[in-house]
Order: structure tokens, then sequence, then C-alpha cells
């Protein structure tokens, strides 16, 4: 007993075993990948044009808007509270769901699930404040390992009740609902951070004082660990002593912009920043929608569906490329643009293939390969962009970037999918999507290729021998042969 409540009170295992367990649970959401046909279907008969052009774009803007406050309000009240929020806003969301009926209520649908996923945030960030760094590389993975083995359990379950027994999307959406009600308990066991990345620094070096009697003075190094030479290159570095407990939004808005600037200082970090914001854009409008392109394609009404067992093998091989990365040898710096820019040619090429090829085999297929590649880029991508950073700032760009990625998302939104806009049916859509990883793909091969072609004249440029000093006329000539017989007959002498 003396030895579990050690664990509790300032060991790592207690706090990841729970959060780990909670998100096991938010995953796992057996109803998610036939969400589309249970809103077309008698359950809510909405029409396809309804759900695409005006339900869905409400996540997109909900998600915008959110986000940045979000962010602010995690770092204010300690993590925790937004956790157990998240877990109130998929209860919320699933009680529509399964209740609520209308487009209005949809949107309402929507925007919950906005919420839901903008203080996903907080459940990244929280495992950072409670353990110790050397413990980060291990939590990192636990957490994101469990989060994806949720998501893929979701979706096997629901494709063998829906395929097996039969079971009607209305229940997936109960077995929903149970689930993401045990993750909201599981919240309420975490324990609360003692300290943040903005306004709560200070109380982590009060509780250091108080336990341990240390100066003050010396806790700031106690906390963030003596900086390594590599570290000390790395922009953004962040000093917990000019943090105090009484921080105020005011304060931590000019510090943002201060901290996005050093952090952003260099130009590798902006490349890679780029093709996250603007791949990860187009990957989220993709899985939004491609259920829509499946309706249309194989009508569920019609013939049987395999959405589940399609979302859970792309999770799984996309687990497997990420986890492949680990173990790629080459040199990221001169080949990284250039694996960007193929993959996500590829992707660009499975998107064209599921725009002209109406058949849902060929569909699934194409969505796998995109997915499984994007899933491959954004571990890549996002490796390339922690080594350029210190631990306290990975929150602060991989938020900024998903911000810029959502705004990115609202123009696509508003511009092709909203009925304010140009409200494409859903094939044309996929058209614009895939012409729209195209560009991304040109933009970093062009890069790629300056990028190789400046390494190459760079080594051939170091490879040439020095010229010998070249004598520029006849009596120069003529006056070095005589320094020459001179030296020779000084030698005989």
């Amino acid at each position: 007993m003396a030895c579990w409540k050690k664990i509790q009170r300032d060991g790592w295992i207690f706090p990841t075993v729970i959060l780990c367990t909670n998100g096991f649970f938010s995953s796992m959401r057996p109803s998610e990948p036939f969400l589309t046909p249970y809103l077309t279907g008698p359950s809510k008969n909405l029409t396809i044009e309804e759900v695409t052009n005006q339900i869905f774009p409400v996540w997109t803007y909900s998600y915008l808007a959110l986000l940045i406050p979000v962010f602010l309000l995690t770092d204010y009240f300690r993590y925790k509270p937004v956790i157990i929020l998240q877990g109130l806003s998929f209860i919320t969301g699933w009680l529509l769901l399964l209740f609520a009926n209308g487009v209005p209520a949809m949107q309402g649908l929507e925007f919950v699930y906005g919420l839901a996923t903008a203080t996903e945030i907080a459940y990244y960030a929280y495992i950072y404040s409670v353990v110790s760094t050397d413990h980060y590389q291990r939590v990192t993975s636990y957490c994101r390992s469990i989060s994806l083995v949720g998501y893929t359990a979701g979706s096997v379950i629901g494709q063998l009740l829906v395929s097996l027994a039969g079971v009607s999307y209305y229940y997936l959406n109960v077995i929903s609902l149970v689930s993401v009600s045990v993750a909201f308990i599981t919240s309420l066991f975490l324990p609360m951070p003692k300290r943040t990345m903005f306004f709560h620094k200070k109380l982590a070096i009060e509780a250091a004082e108080t336990s341990s009697g240390v100066n003050t003075q010396t806790i700031p190094q106690i906390l963030n660990e003596p900086q390594r030479s590599e570290d000390a290159e790395k922009p953004c570095r962040h000093d917990a002593s000019h943090t105090s407990s009484h921080t105020t939004f005011f304060q931590v808005l000019p510090r943002l912009m201060v901290d996005l600037k050093e952090c952003y200082s260099t130009k590798k970090l902006i490349y890679w920043s780029l093709w996250s914001a603007l791949a990860t854009a187009g990957y989220n409008q993709i899985l939004n929608y491609v259920q829509i392109l499946w309706e249309h394609v194989e009508p569920s009404q019609n013939a049987a569906i395999y959405n589940g067992g399609v979302e859970a093998l792309s999770t799984l091989l996309g687990a497997v490329a990420s986890f492949s990365v680990g173990y790629v040898k080459i040199n990221w710096d001169i080949s990284g643009e250039l694996a960007l820019a193929i993959f996500t040619g590829l992707d660009a090429g499975a998107l064209f293939l599921m725009r002209f090829v109406p058949n849902i085999w060929v569909c699934y297929a194409a969505y796998l390969v995109f997915k499984s590649s994007y899933m491959l880029l954004i571990t890549i991508a996002t490796f390339q962009i922690a080594v350029n950073l210190s631990e306290e700032r990975y929150a602060l760009i991989f938020g900024f970037n998903t911000f810029v990625a959502l705004a990115i998302q609202t123009i696509v939104t508003v511009a092709v999918v909203d009925s304010r806009g140009l409200g494409l049916d859903i094939v044309s859509q996929f058209l614009v999507y895939s012409c729209y990883f195209a560009i991304i793909s040109g933009i970093f091969l062009l890069r790629s290729t300056y990028t190789i072609i400046s390494t190459i004249c760079k080594k051939k440029n170091l490879q040439l021998p020095a010229e010998p000093p070249t004598i520029k006329n006849q009596g120069e000539k003529e006056e070095a042969l005589g320094e020459k017989d001179k030296a020779l007959k000084a030698t005989h002498l």
C-alpha cells in the first residue's frame, strides 16, 4: 500500500496509466467509420448535400475558432480540467447523435466535436508537466500508440458487429457513448500538474523549495536540467525564472509572439512546418469527406460496406510506416524534402484515382495508400521540427502549425464545400483536393532539386585543388627565374 501511494504521489507510472486508459477509450468509437451512412440513413434521414455542404463544415470552423483560446486556457487551468472538458464534449456529442434530429442539431454536434478536437492538445501536453524529461520519449510513445490502438480496435469492432452480427448503426453509437463516458470517468483520477508552460512555472519552484529546502535561485536549473551543448544551439529556449505564478493573459501574448519568432528563425524549420500545415489541412479535409465519396460510389442501402475495416487497416499501415521511420538511415537534410515531394505526389495520385475510378474497392485501396503515406511523412516532419526545438516549445510550435493548417482548411472549405461558396459536389471536390496535393508536391520537388544541386556544387568546390599562383607577364617570369638561379648559386657556395 505504501508503495502504491508513493507511485501516486511522485511517480510517472500512475499518471501515464490513467492517461493511456483515457486515450484508449476516448479513441475507441466503433460508430465513427459509419457516421455518414448513419446520418443519411433512416435514423436521421439527411441528404448527402445537407451533410456535405451544411453540417460537416461546422467542425472546421469551430475547431479553428476554439484552438487558440483552448490552448491558452489549457495552460492556465493546468491541463486536467480541459481533459475533463474533452470527455464532457464527447458525451454531449454522442447524446446529440443518438437523440437529436435535423440539420441545426447536427451542426451543434459538429461544434461540440470541434471543441473536443481542440482540447486534444491538453491530452498530449499534460504528460510533460507531470513526469521528468527522462521519461518523455517513453510516455509519448505510450500515449500516441494507445490512441492508435483504441481507434483501430473501435474500427474493427464496428466492422465485425455490422458485417457478422447485423448490428445497426444506432447501437454502434451507444457503444461509442459508453466508451467516451469511461474515458471521462478516468480523467477525474488524473493528478493535477504543478507547473505549465506559461502561467504556473513558479508553482513548481515553490513546491520543490518546500519539499527539499533548496534555495529558490537554484530551482530553475533543477526543473529544466543543465543545457547540453547541442541544446544551446536550438532556438526557443525559455527561462523558467522569468515566469511567475501571477502571469496574466496580457503578459503571455507578447511572450508567445517572441517565442514564435525565435522558433521560426531557421529556414529548415519553416519549410518543414509549411509542409506540415499544408498537408495536414488537406489530410483533415479528406478524412472529413471521404465517407461521403464512398457513400456516393457505393450507397450503404444497396450493398455491404467495409468502412470500419478500411479505417482499421489504414491506421495499422500508418502506424507501421511511422514506426519504420526510426530505422531509416538517410541524410534528411538533403533527401527529406525529396521524400516529401515523392510521397505527396503519391497522395495526389491516390486522390486522382478515387476521383476517376468509381469503384469502391479502388477507392478503399487508394485511401489506404493516401493515409499510410501521410502518416509516414508527418512522422518525418514532426521529427525534423522537434530536433530544432527544446521540449518546452513542442506544444507551441505544433499548436501553431495546427492553427495554420486549420486556417488553410477553412479557406478551402468556404471556397469549395460550403453552400455559401461554390458548393461543389463530392466528386468535383476530390478533383480539387488531388490538384491541391499535386501543387504541394511540385513546390517541394522544386525546393528539393535546388537543395540537391546546391549541395553537389558545394562538394565540388570543396574538392577542387588549390591553383598555383600564375605569372602574369614575361618580365615577372624572367625575374622569377633570376631569383631561382641566385638561390642555386648560394646553395653551391
